[in-house]
């Protein structure tokens, strides 16, 4: 381990091309997309490592070194992103994100029980007509001719699940 430390104290520009690709290594876990920080991290690293020279010895203690780094680096990224403050960040859209309530408050739940006419074929998707309003709908796995009374029988998201009404 004193043969490492030598060689480092020799090579201090090469240490700081080092430290540099570990840097633009960490920004690159909390820039969503791999870019270029991770790509010029990556070359600063690799080019350092090839001018430093070491030995097969110092090669492997370097390498364990900087993967050690590394894993603490990327531990802390998901442990901040877990604790929401990456979630805060300019990074992250949230005007995109769905509430959790959003099944409950869906608007097409208003037509479950509802009955109307098949305006298409349903095989087994096709348009359905309730009340005047026209709906992409899917029926239970059966074909269901155009003209036939249908009645909504589940919502789930946009998909409005529906069955033949039977004489």
């Amino acid at each position: 381990m004193g043969s490492l430390g030598a060689l480092l104290l020799a090579n201090i520009p090469l240490l700081i091309l080092m430290l540099v690709g570990v840097v633009l290594l960490v920004v690159e876990m909390y820039i969503p997309g791999f870019g270029v920080p991770g790509i010029l991290g990556i070359a600063s690293l690799v080019l350092s490592f090839i001018l430093l020279h070491p030995t097969m010895e110092q090669g492997l203690v370097l390498l364990a070194i900087l993967g050690a780094i590394l894993c603490v680096a990327l531990s802390v990224c998901l442990f901040t992103a877990s604790r929401g403050r990456l979630n805060k960040s300019k990074l992250v859209l949230n005007d995109v994100a769905v509430p959790a309530d959003a099944a409950e408050n869906n608007d097409l739940n208003y037509f479950i029980g509802k009955t109307g006419s098949a305006h298409t074929a349903l095989r087994p998707a096709g348009i359905g007509e309730f009340d005047g309003v026209k709906l992409n709908v899917v029926s239970d796995g059966e074909f269901i001719s155009a003209g036939r009374p249908i009645r909504v029988q589940s919502v789930a998201g946009n998909r409005i699940v529906v069955s033949e009404i039977k004489d």
